[in-house]
């Protein structure tokens, strides 16, 4: 019996993704939770495993493909054998042996047996039943992955797009009469932003390549003019003396790096920020502009901000006020390395509350974080230098770190903001602080 395999729930307000590589071929034989293709979504690079077992009877997606959740990625035949399947034919025609190792998932040369066969018309995207895949409300929503791209783009919420069709679904039509309805109406569309000018004929002037956007760099687009459109920015910068706390770093880095991890000044500075966090609950809420409401989080994760090849992410640490630095520099060293090498899961990349950027590494002084929206606040790192200070009526060199916080205006005033980011330039330069304090 022929049992189809789609495309699963991937986490929050995932909808949909790229296909980036096919991991199986037709003939194969699968079991559950084999991974069967590499998966890139608007927050990572995941894996996608297999729900079902037997032997790959068709293959109905391709590399480069956009694919939605609830879409038939591929049919098994449940109980067949790999010589024997219904897809025997096409791999005749394919370079692949058909005696090859049925569970090679990722062999190189498995790939041309899926490019050498005749591309099927693109898939619909199937809705799955509610029953079967639970969904957000937001997701919930019928319209296809185009409209909802449409709606993304203008700006508009298209939970808030009334059907015109007695079937209940939205379309294009459906959401440009929305978004003429809100100009008309004096409103402006959720995201603020107005659609840019058309960019002149650059060719004019000399030579250009066009270069497609990755589903992450995309993301991260629509994500920032969000972010900047929403949210009243403020910046506030200081000046940490961290000689004393570099001391003791380079002193304790041999006891972390036994323990599997790397003490870097960001991992003392979550720490710092999580007892910063606790004092100042303020800085991990939310604002629900539309309950007229300040959502509080009694809990602590904090995002780290990772440049990666692929843009940027950002891992989350859990629970960053009930671990040692120890701990979370561990934690730390383990979850960026994943990130960068696309192995993050996508609940990993979610659920902060403050987030935390440092481009110390990279150069620089004092720059303007943007707030990872909905969050209400992220702290800027920059370069450490060694500068020369006034001490006990000295001169001497110390060795200072540039710090910037902006934070979401509405829901923080500037004397809080003040206070926190003081707070955590005297944690820095006083660490006996976060053992007195909490």
């Amino acid at each position: 019996m022929a049992l189809e395999m789609k495309l699963p729930e991937l986490g929050e307000n995932v909808e949909k993704g790229y296909v980036v590589k096919v991991l199986v071929s037709a003939g194969d034989t699968v079991a559950i939770d084999q991974p069967v293709i590499e998966l890139e979504t608007d927050k990572a690079t995941v894996e996608v495993p297999a729900s079902v077992a037997g032997v790959v009877k068709e293959i109905l997606v391709h590399e480069q493909d956009e694919i939605s959740v609830g879409q038939v990625i591929l049919t098994v035949e449940e109980g067949g054998q790999a010589k024997q399947t219904a897809s025997a034919p096409k791999e005749a025609a394919a370079p692949k042996p058909e005696n090859a190792a049925p569970k090679q998932a990722t062999p190189v040369e498995e790939k041309p047996t899926a490019t050498a066969q005749p591309a099927p018309p693109p898939p619909k995207p199937v809705r799955a039943p509610e029953s079967e895949h639970p969904k957000t409300p937001q997701a919930a929503v019928p319209a296809a992955p185009s409209v909802r791209t449409l709606a993304r783009e203008i700006g508009v919420d298209v939970s808030q797009v009334r059907p015109a069709g007695a079937d209940g679904r939205i379309t294009v039509d459906d959401v440009k009469a929305h978004a003429r309805a809100l100009l008309e109406s004096g409103a402006t569309t959720p995201g603020g932003v107005p659609s840019p000018p058309p960019l002149p004929d650059f060719a004019r002037w000399g030579p250009i390549e066009r270069q497609p956007m990755s589903n992450i760099r995309r993301r991260t687009t629509e994500h920032l003019a969000l972010a900047w459109s929403q949210v009243p920015h403020v910046t506030q910068f200081d000046l940490a003396d961290v000689t004393e706390i570099e001391q003791s770093r380079k002193r304790f880095a041999a006891e972390v790096e036994q323990h599997g991890g790397k003490l870097t000044i960001t991992a003392i500075l979550a720490k710092v920020a999580a007892s910063a966090l606790s004092a100042f609950p303020q800085f991990r809420a939310s604002l629900d502009v539309a309950s007229d409401e300040i959502v509080l989080k009694k809990y602590c994760h904090i995002g780290i901000a990772v440049d990666t090849e692929r843009g940027l992410l950002v891992p989350v640490l859990r629970d960053v006020d009930q671990k040692s630095i120890i701990e979370i520099a561990a934690e730390l060293t383990e979850l960026a390395g994943r990130t960068r090498q696309g192995k993050a899961h996508l609940d990993e990349l979610q659920g902060g509350v403050f987030t935390i950027t440092n481009l110390g590494g990279i150069g620089g002084t004092h720059f303007s974080p943007i707030v990872n929206y909905p969050e209400v606040a992220i702290l800027g790192v920059g370069r450490a230098r060694d500068e020369l200070r006034l001490l006990d009526g000295e001169v001497v060199a110390r060795l200072i770190l540039p710090l910037a916080l902006s934070y979401d205006h509405r829901v923080i005033d500037g004397g809080d903001g003040a206070r926190f980011l003081h707070w955590i330039v005297e944690a820095l330069e006083q660490p006996l602080k976060l053992s007195i304090e909490g």
